[in-house]
């Protein structure tokens, strides 16, 4: 029979690396299950200059790397290992990974992010950070004086561009449609701002230029007669939405429509000894540093539960 963890982490982003070290500072032992993408979504991130005590900015993966050693140096085990299974039928819960390890835990705090959705382009895997983003509250500042778009039609897409008006010189929405699926009041809010000009019935197609090294331009297509024309362009703002990494816990969790979970009086699931936190949880702010908070949170409430249960 395997272990029995005290606190069992799913996940390494800030939210993960916080609960474990406040965990590790409780002299619970937490086991970290770090996932496909140790760090999450900072490791794709280049400069972070928006999370405090950082003030000449950070790497988003020497950041991600700061927090690992600081939880290890209060007794977090961290783990490379991603989970596929969960059984959240009975204490302790069971917790299995794709490598075929099995782990037992008294509690289990789930921080396992969300993911950006992105277009498919080869180019926005290769240009990531490098001038293509999905979150214009992190990296917009770099892209002061410049020109942009955002794909998409949603609110997401609509908060983006209106974000990016502070420090971009032009924002074009590049939309595959003729109308927008955002509501009112943002639609609203981008037509009226002068800097904010649409691109209707259009999609991405491709982002130049690889060979480069940083975004220089576009290739957009008309959806409606196929044709293809370049434009040139400083920065690419994919805004279509987040995808939360929860659908392992589909089976045991409450999740809302967007399949973020859904948690009550601070970072408690509806299952006893269960808590989640960071962006698997949070479908309006998505920051490293809120993340990081509710990752604390989280800890503290597991903590506290297994006191109540001794």
């Amino acid at each position: 029979m395997s272990e029995i963890h005290e606190v069992l982490i799913i996940g390494s982003g800030p939210a993960g690396y916080t609960a474990a070290l406040y965990a590790g500072r409780a002299g619970l032992k937490p086991v970290v299950l770090a996932g496909h993408q140790p760090g999450g979504q900072l490791m794709i991130t280049t400069d972070v200059e928006n999370y405090p005590g950082y003030p000449d900015g950070v790497m988003g993966p020497a950041m991600m790397d700061d927090f690992r050693k600081q939880a290890e140096r209060f007794g977090a085990i961290v783990l490379q290992q991603h989970v596929n299974e969960v059984d959240f039928s009975d204490a302790p819960y069971t917790v299995k990974t794709v490598s075929g390890e099995t782990h037992r835990s008294r509690t289990v705090i789930v921080a396992t992010g969300a993911s950006a959705k992105w277009i498919g382009l080869k180019a926005e895997e290769l240009l990531g950070g490098r001038g293509v983003s999905a979150c214009a509250t992190c990296d917009g500042f770099f892209f002061r004086g410049k020109n942009v778009i955002v794909v998409g039609g949603g609110d997401t897409a609509m908060e983006e561009a209106t974000y990016l008006t502070r420090h971009a010189e032009k924002v074009y929405v590049v939309h595959r449609r003729d109308t927008l699926r955002a509501s009112k009041i943002m639609q609203e809010r981008a037509f009226k701002n002068p800097k904010i000009e649409f691109i209707w019935n259009t999609a991405l197609s491709d982002i130049k230029d690889v060979e480069a090294g940083k975004v220089t331009g576009v290739v957009l297509r008309d959806v409606n007669t196929g044709a293809e024309r370049e434009m040139a362009i400083d920065g690419v703002f994919v805004a279509i939405g987040h995808e939360p990494n929860t659908q392992v816990f589909a089976d045991w969790l409450d999740r809302d429509d967007l399949g973020y979970i859904v948690v009550h009086d601070g970072t408690k699931t509806k299952i006893p000894g269960i808590f989640a936190c960071g962006d698997a949880t949070d479908r309006i702010y998505r920051q490293a540093v809120t993340a990081a908070g509710t990752g604390c949170m989280a800890a503290i409430d597991a903590e506290r539960w297994l006191e109540a249960q001794e």
